[in-house]
């Protein structure tokens, strides 16, 4: 029901930027291609069962395409093990060693990485290009704040959007040059305001699909916060094909903030979108407690559906009429159940939780015959 709202409320509508559409593996990023949500693991990558491990958590949590630091030859040793161990499309990080990508390349990466400042010459890149040609892979162009190439930030005096710019569409312009066009561009700061600047400026400049991030944006709540200001302002927008939110905690957290993301923007939904009150003294039920046990036992959902928790009348059937399914929270113990926005029936507040939980998962079955069905 909240999808078929949003068609006809010019106000919640993005249009997206036109890109050109590229391939990692089997994941399509650019065009009309949702929006990717990207992880990247923290684990060492010479361990490939603990990264394996990681990789898979990070498939159950719904990510699309999932980045492995190579940064040495046991990495890229490891990495063939990895690629055939997971289904999800995996990105191998270059830096400094241009053949750590070729590597990377042989051993089975669907995208590679690179750090143009520093990679090196640029008869390193243009091997580094043809691995990725022979082996069907694509390429990030990966500019960073950090570490701008020395005669641009002789040229500028210090990072500044420009400089960001320069560098990336002259390494877009390599690639272009040696006939390779299956790339895509980030330019991350960790400052949201250089970063913002610098990927509206670069969404003017080229059609090449753009990788969103603010790198090193710190701990789970201020990192969260950053990259909501940064990468929110873009995405709404229309600029941006595929997201990492860059955190300083578990890995699967970035995931969840990334969907979260795109859920608040009415982009791509996946998992149950919980809509909630704050929770005040009109509360009929302990809100913030529910919501947790909530989110918890339905972590497990994939299937797109809206949920309304709010604890009294006030706000209550108003947020339901948007949502799948609602509760909302009465006197002596109880509350009103509601589904496709109209009330429906009555449930005490201590069946609620399990009762929220089996109907959500009948729903979620429901969808999931129904998409079987279709296809």
């Amino acid at each position: 029901m909240h999808e078929q709202h949003r068609e006809v409320r010019p106000w919640r509508m993005i249009e997206r930027r036109k890109s050109r559409q590229i391939h990692v593996g089997k994941v399509a990023v650019g065009g009309d291609a949702p929006i990717s949500v990207q992880s990247m693991t923290n684990t060492p990558t010479p361990d490939a069962d603990a990264t394996i491990r990681q990789i898979r958590e990070l498939e159950d949590a719904g990510a699309d395409i999932v980045r492995v630091s190579c940064p040495d030859e046991e990495s890229t040793a490891a990495f063939s093990t990895i690629a055939k161990s997971v289904s999800v499309p995996l990105v191998a990080d270059i830096h400094f060693h241009y053949k750590r990508g070729i590597e990377a390349a042989e051993a089975g990466a669907a995208c590679l990485r690179i750090n143009p400042g520093n990679i090196g010459k640029m008869d390193r890149v243009k091997e580094v290009v043809q691995a990725a040609k022979d082996h069907g892979c694509s390429i990030r162009i990966g500019v960073n704040g950090g570490s701008l190439e020395r005669h641009l930030l002789e040229k500028y005096g210090e990072p500044c959007p420009e400089a960001m710019v320069e560098s990336a569409l002259d390494h877009a312009r390599i690639l272009d040059d040696l006939d390779f066009h299956e790339y895509k561009i980030s330019v991350k700061a960790s400052d949201i305001f250089l970063t913002v600047a610098a990927y509206q400026m670069l969404a003017e400049a080229t059609d090449a699909p753009l990788h969103l991030g603010v790198t090193e944006a710190g701990g789970a709540r201020i990192g969260t916060v950053k990259s909501s200001i940064g990468m929110g302002n873009l995405l709404w927008s229309g600029i941006g094909d595929t997201i990492r939110v860059s955190l300083s905690a578990h890995p699967v957290e970035e995931v969840k903030v990334g969907y979260d993301m795109l859920k608040s923007l009415g982009i791509r939904t996946r998992g149950v979108n919980i809509i909630a009150c704050p929770s005040c003294a009109r509360q009929g039920f302990d809100v913030i407690k529910t919501v947790e046990t909530l989110e918890a036992r339905l972590a497990h959902i994939s299937e797109p559906i809206s949920l309304s928790i709010i604890g009294c009348v006030v706000n209550g059937p108003g947020e339901a009429m948007f949502t799948d399914l609602g509760f909302t929270g009465g006197g002596k113990g109880a509350g009103k159940m509601y589904v496709a926005g109209r009330p429906d029936h009555n449930v005490t507040n201590e069946e609620m939780v399990d009762h929220i939980v089996d109907m959500v998962e009948a729903r979620a079955a429901e969808m999931r015959a129904a998409n079987e069905a279709a296809e």
